[in-house]
């Protein structure tokens, strides 16, 4: 078996990371022997989709089970997809975390944990002020009347 777990530094004694996509380092983990290996999160500083593309690097990994803090909506389906259990309540370095797995104090997360981030530009935001039409406001009238002269 192999347990995930979101840190701040490569290696057991580090702190667990509460978030998933901008998380350092993932610190794998054999419950049974306390073997681990660390490797950066090539996630962590992207400028959107952090939880998309950290979800597919570790996907390939042949982990069972995740524990971290939060897990957004993008990144569950395909950590649920990759049959990785998503575990949340851990606290501490990364080998309490695993104790705490370990002592079945954790819960099952069925259901993302996170609200999706705004990463690209929302609509009617970020279109240089304009508002939601993105229109500039020039009319085209001129103001003045046409008549006979009366």
């Amino acid at each position: 078996m192999k347990i995930c777990v979101t840190a701040t530094g490569n290696n057991i004694d580090a702190e667990m990371d509460p978030r998933f996509g901008r998380c350092p380092y993932f610190v794998v983990v054999d419950p049974e022997t306390m073997e681990f290996n660390a490797f950066d999160n090539p996630a962590a500083s992207t400028s959107g989709g952090a939880g998309i593309q950290a979800a597919q690097s570790i996907s390939d990994k042949g982990i069972n089970v995740l524990l971290t803090g939060k897990v957004g909506p993008n990144a569950f389906p395909i950590l649920s997809a990759a049959g990785i259990t998503v575990m949340t309540g851990a606290s501490g370095s990364v080998s309490d975390a695993i104790g705490q797995y370990k002592e079945g104090k954790l819960q099952e997360t069925a259901a993302p944990t996170a609200e999706a981030h705004a990463s690209m530009a929302a609509p009617g935001r970020g279109m240089g002020g304009r508002g939601r039409s993105g229109g500039a406001g020039r009319g085209m009238g001129g103001g003045g009347r046409s008549g006979s002269g009366e």
